[in-house]
């Protein structure tokens, strides 16, 4: 908070306004209580002599303009803002111009000097440059108030400044803080010296002055006047003299964050007064009773533990500043004891809990309350019938909950009022209309509901509005007194719907407007835009109702100050050429919308703009050489043809080019390289071809090369340069080969290394272990061949494998390869390591068991290898592990129940092993399994009954809805878990795992008993495969509440009676395989089961009717209804028509494991994916339709 700082300039200003009657007034209060001032001319022409050396600085704003701006030559200068004048004789002694922008040379000869008698001088927070003016200070005899704190960019030059300084005589303040001078010691001392002939300075503040060559034994020269002395943040060093305690009249002393300051030997961080160790505050610190100011803030070891004693004995305080004290121990109701004068109390940071006291809201004089970020601090705001004087309460990030009362009307006086991230519910009283002075409303992230008041925008002295991430709805009234200085205005990601108010836009004052991932509807026209002359930001993304008209483009429409603009997703047919004299437009985006064909060069010449995102649009062509300035281009997924023009030339600005998902063909131009300046590059699923250029190498700023999924040939270059930034490589899925080049060791900060999918033939690359960031590397689909275990230069001995120092790694993929040797047991203690597949590759012995406690691990796959043993019980240490697959390999053990107890465990397959015995008799741990939503432990030895008990603990398999927020998939965003599965003998890839899918798989194993009805109570399995067992009597009528259920597999069992009419009702049943059975009776008839062939039944000699040719006795067969597959024909049929018995199935399987297994794994013949890939949009439209209908609804929503 700054709270010496603050404390120390607000004593300052005080002074100055009380012993010298320096008193600001708006002109409308000087016009309206004083005689018309008798002006000096020649002052007059000095302050418009200022004006015209003056203009803002470019990017910098100030709302309503710059009061320098409002000086009129024609009125009398001692009414115009910033200025105050001496009311008997009219001289102007005040000039207050901080915080306005302004730029200029303030030199020796400025006019400024010419008002020789100012008093007090505040430019601070401008971009003024200070060169020589060493022999200017002194002209201002009677100046007392000099502040130059803030001055941009080092613009003040500490080299000359204090030469040979001459200040004012009678300066009392003087603050040159956060310029970038730097004193040495001779420097320091000439200062010193200079202000030691100031008898009456009080005030001397340098806060972030580099003084790291001074000596701190130079302070001993200050003049003994000083009261309050702030050198925060200099870089002292050294001694500390104690003698400066000393100095009589010393009241305040800043000296935080001197890191290397030492008092007597001891370093410290901040000194408060007589403190020597500020870790817990000594006994005598309690007895400062006289303190007004105390402020500890920002002490990150002190730990407050004796608050009641320093509340109890500090009578007089007013200001007690604790920021970022640990007060974890202190109890919230000890507050109730703050002395009844305290006027600002911030305890930001401070790691308090529990219940706020309400009453301390109520202290008689209290302005300023700051309890933002303890998250753990509770309360609410209740209703009072009290006045209050706070001008400023933020309880941003804390616990407070609750409606907003309607007594928060009352608090007149508030300024500023912050709710950030709280859980505030309910509507925005109307109240808050009441709040005349109120200038910063902040309710974001709260839970509010309700409309959007439309008289939030009329709150007289409101600049700051902010309630994005709330539920507010809409639509927005009508505006009937639109404020005249609101400059932000967030209301993003609520419910408002309807158009946006024309009014909003008589809003003028407006620098940043965000509307954005809401409802609204309606068109935007540029003349509405055009209004706002001061609006620097407009966000109306993801709004898909609403449109942009902007078809008159002979309009010569002015955006003066607008530089960004984001419209993604907001249904725009038709590229926004009006925007061609927006003169400082830096950021456009207007992707995710349905602009199409090309944008010529007339629609687009001249603008400025850097960053472009197109992405996701219908463009065909595009000329960006007609931006000029570009540094960001995003054209990601449009239909972009031919070859890359836009790299033809040289084009030094661009930084940062997205291509990807178009279809680009030919190779890349060497010319790419010189873009020096180039930083990512991403090319994508594009058709690009040909060699990589060896250049792209040379590129030492490019940090993200993405060139995967292309028909890239040859040898990945051997370029790659000493150092070189780059930190992602991506060639997946080309068709490169030969070697990894070894010119990839001087790729320091390399962190993802992917050139799976290609024919690379290697070693494993253990000289990789020299790139200490490398947290992704992927070689899956590809040639490497030999051990893992030791590197190809250890040819004897018994030497620990080099993979042991990939200790940074995250995903490790080398699935696919023709690897061998044994599993390294160092990769089950890399902590870090969350996905390590090394399936279908040759890996021989067992899997380590040396799995270590607090590991990342959430995938482990290793399937088809030729692993052997028994799994190893460390795995139960895998506490975040999701998926766990180690099928097909020759493991000899029994169900590993223990498994059990892995929270996160979704995915478990053990088919194709060994593993024997009982389930039942395993099961020792309960509940178990609770999130598994994938079991396949088909194509062992297993016996016994059917494990009941774990039907009923596989809760992740019932009521199983879409969680819209999160990912799709399981998996992370780099990597993405694969599966396969068994439907109808065939085995089939999820190349992606919905989170959605449930699969129970036990076939070909020695299971017998009946099925318990408790499977039925599995409602969201989608395939069930029980086939190839021993299993016998009746199937369950239970089955028929399975409603999400796809497939169902009973085949070559001995199950006896009849077939249960409750299965007619699966709506979703596309597979049913109940062949070789002991089955009996009429097959039941209509819904999916009209879609089923003899090929489902065949086996059972006791089943009659429909679609066998047996009929039942005494029956009169009717004609079967026709399929709605057959009458839904299309140009695809004939590619599928092998399985008919899929029309019902949906995409869950038809195209995830039929059209993924034909179109994914093999990708041939090539016109084949071609077709399958347009069937697949063309029906996963549908699908998505009906999955997303039925997943997303809960249980109880379902009809």
């Amino acid at each position: 908070m700054g709270g010496l700082i603050w404390f120390s300039q607000i004593l300052c200003l005080s002074f100055i306004l009380l012993q010298f009657r320096v008193q600001s007034s708006s002109p409308s209060q000087s016009s309206l209580n004083s005689p018309p001032h008798l002006f000096h001319p020649e002052e007059h022409s000095a302050l418009l002599d200022f004006k015209s050396t003056t203009n803002m600085k470019e990017g910098c704003f100030v709302t309503p303009r710059p009061i320098i701006q409002t000086w009129n030559e024609r009125k009398d200068c001692c009414l115009w803002e910033g200025i105050t004048c001496d009311k008997r004789k009219g001289h102007v002694i005040g000039l207050d111009l901080s915080s306005n922008c302004l730029k200029a040379n303030l030199t020796t000869d400025s006019s400024l000097f010419r008002l020789e008698k100012l008093q007090s001088l505040n430019l601070s927070y401008n971009y003024f440059h200070y060169p020589n003016i060493s022999f200017g200070f002194d002209r201002w005899k009677s100046l007392t108030y000099l502040n130059l704190s803030d001055s941009d960019s080092g613009y003040m030059d500490g080299s000359l400044l204090f030469d040979e300084i001459f200040l004012p005589p009678k300066l009392v303040s003087l603050d040159l803080s956060h310029n970038h001078l730097f004193l040495n010691n001779i420097k320091f001392q000439m200062l010193v010296h200079n202000l030691t002939e100031l008898r009456e300075l009080r005030f001397l503040i340098l806060d972030y002055v580099n003084m790291s060559l001074a000596v701190p034994s130079s302070l001993l020269n200050l003049t003994s006047s000083l009261e309050h002395l702030s050198l925060r943040s200099c870089n002292l060093q050294g001694n500390f003299p104690s003698q400066v305690f000393q100095l009589k009249k010393l009241v305040s002393l800043d000296l935080s964050d001197n890191y290397d300051l030492l008092l007597d030997n001891i370093k410290f961080q901040m000194l408060v007064h007589n403190l020597t160790e500020l870790r817990k505050l000594s006994e005598p610190f309690f007895q400062l009773k006289k303190v007004v100011s105390l402020d500890l803030s920002h002490n990150d070891d002190l730990f407050l533990d004796k608050f009641q004693m320093l509340v109890h004995n500090l009578t007089e305080l007013r200001f007690l500043i604790l920021d970022s004290v640990n007060m974890a121990l202190v109890v919230p109701s000890s507050l109730l004891n703050l002395t009844s004068s305290l006027e600002h109390l911030s305890l930001s940071d401070c790691f308090l809990q529990g219940n706020f006291p309400n009453q301390v809201f109520q202290l008689p004089s209290l302005q300023l309350l700051d309890l933002s970020y303890n998250f753990d601090l509770g309360g609410n705001l209740a209703e009072s019938n009290q006045s209050s004087t706070l001008k400023y309460l933020n309880l941003a990030n804390t616990n407070f909950s609750g409606e907003l009362p309607h007594s928060i009307g009352k608090l007149k006086l508030l300024k500023k009022l912050n709710l950030h991230s709280c859980q505030f519910y309910g509507s925005i009283p109307r109240s808050l209309a009441n709040l005349s002075k109120i200038t910063y409303l902040d309710f974001s992230f709260n839970l509010l509901q309700g409309r959007v008041p439309s008289w939030l925008f009329s709150l007289p002295s409101l600049f700051y509005l902010n309630l994005q991430n709330n539920s507010l709805t809409g639509p927005i009234d009508h505006i009937e007194m639109p404020n005249l200085i609101l400059e932000e205005v967030h209301l993003s990601n609520n419910e408002i719907n309807g158009p946006i108010p024309s009014s909003l836009f008589d809003l003028v004052s407006l620098r940043y407007v965000s509307l954005s991932s809401n409802n609204l509807s309606g068109t935007i026209t540029p003349n509405m835009l055009s209004k706002l002359v001061h609006l620097a930001t407009l966000d109306l993304s993801s709004n898909s109702l609403l449109s942009m008209n902007n078809n008159d483009s002979s309009v010569n429409y002015s955006f003066p100050r607008l530089q960004s603009l984001r419209l993604c997703s907001c249904n725009i047919y038709k590229f926004p050429s009006f925007l061609r004299k927006a003169e400082r437009l830096h950021e456009l985006d207007i992707s995710k919308n349905k602009i199409s064909g090309q944008i010529h060069k007339w629609e687009i010449e001249g603008m400025p703009v850097v960053s472009l995102d197109l992405s996701y649009n219908f463009l065909t062509s595009i000329d960006l050489f007609a931006f000029g300035n570009l540094e960001i281009v995003d054209l990601r997924s449009n239909l972009l043809q031919g070859l890359l023009p836009i790299l033809s030339t040289t084009w030094d600005s661009i930084r940062q080019l997205f291509i990807s998902g178009n279809n680009l063909t030919g190779e890349i131009p060497s010319s790419t390289c010189n873009f020096t300046s180039l930083r990512v590059l991403v090319l994508a699923n594009n058709n690009l071809g040909g060699k990589i250029p060896a250049c792209l190498g040379n590129l030492t700023n490019l940090s993200y090369l993405d060139l995967r999924m292309n028909k890239f040939h040859g040898r990945i270059p051997n370029s790659f340069v000493n150092k070189s930034e780059l930190r992602t490589l991506d060639l997946n899925g080309n068709q490169l080969e030969g070697i990894l080049p070894r010119s990839l060791v001087n790729c320091s900060d390399l962190e993802v290394l992917d050139v799976g999918n290609n024919s690379l033939n290697d070693t494993f690359p253990h000289w990789l272990d020299v790139l200490p960031s490398l947290q992704v590397l992927s070689l899956q689909s590809n040639r490497f061949h030999g051990s893992i275990s030791t590197s190809e230069n250890n040819l004897t001995g018994d030497i620990p494998s080099s993979l042991c120092n990939f200790s940074s790694l995250r995903v490790l993929d080398l699935a696919k390869n023709s690897l061998e040797g044994g599993i390294p047991e160092c990769l089950g203690m890399f902590s870090q390591l969350s996905v390590m597949d090394l399936r279908m590759n040759k890996f021989l012995g067992g899997i380590p068991n040396s799995f270590v406690n607090n590991t990342f691990l959430r995938t482990l796959n290793l399937n088809s290898n030729q692993l052997e043993g028994k799994l190893p019980r460390s795995l139960v240490n895998c506490s975040l592990l999701e998926v766990l697959d180690v099928g097909n390999n020759y493991f000899n053990d029994i169900f590993p129940h223990w498994l059990g107890v892995l929270p996160r465990l979704q995915v478990l397959i053990l088919q194709s092993n060994r593993f024997h015995g009982s389930i039942n008799n395993s099961m020792t741990v309960l509940p178990s399994f609770p999130q598994l939503r994938i079991i396949d432990i088909s194509q062992n030895q297993f016996d016994g009954l059917l494990p009941t008990k774990y039907f009923q603990n596989f809760k992740a398999m019932r009521d199983v809805y879409q969680d819209e927020s999160g990912s799709k998939y399981i998996g992370d965003s780099y990597y993405k878990d694969s599966v396969r599965v068994i439907i109808k003998d065939t085995k089939v890839e999820l190349v992606n795992i919905l989170k959605t899918f449930t699969t129970v798989d036990l076939s070909s194993n020695g299971f017998h008993g009946y099925i318990p009805q408790e499977l039925g109570e599995l409602n969201s399995l989608i395939l069930l495969n029980l086939s190839h067992n021993s299993l016998t009597g009746p199937i369950p009528s239970s089955l028929g509440k399975m409603t999400e259920l796809e497939s169902l597999d009973f085949s070559s069992n001995k199950l006896e009676g009849r077939i249960p009419e409750q299965l007619i009702d699966l709506a979703f049943l596309s597979v049913l395989q109940l062949s070789h059975n002991e089955l009996v009776g009429q097959i039941p008839q209509g819904k999916q089961f009209n879609t089923f062939s003899n090929d489902s039944y065949i086996g059972n000699s006791g089943l009659c009717g429909l679609p066998l040719t047996k009929k039942c006795h005494n029956e009169e067969e009717p004609g079967a209804p026709p399929s709605k597959f057959y009458e839904e024909k299309d140009e695809s049929a004939t590619l599928f028509n092998w399985k008919f018995a899929l029309a019902g199935y949906g995409c869950g399987l038809v195209l995830g494991l039929s059209l993924g297994y034909i179109a994914f794994t093999s990708g041939k013949p090539w016109w084949m994916v071609k077709k399958v890939e347009k069937y697949q949009q063309k029906f996963v439209g549908r699908c998505n339709g009906r999955h997303k209908k039925r997943k997303t609804q809960k249980p109880n929503q379902r009809s």
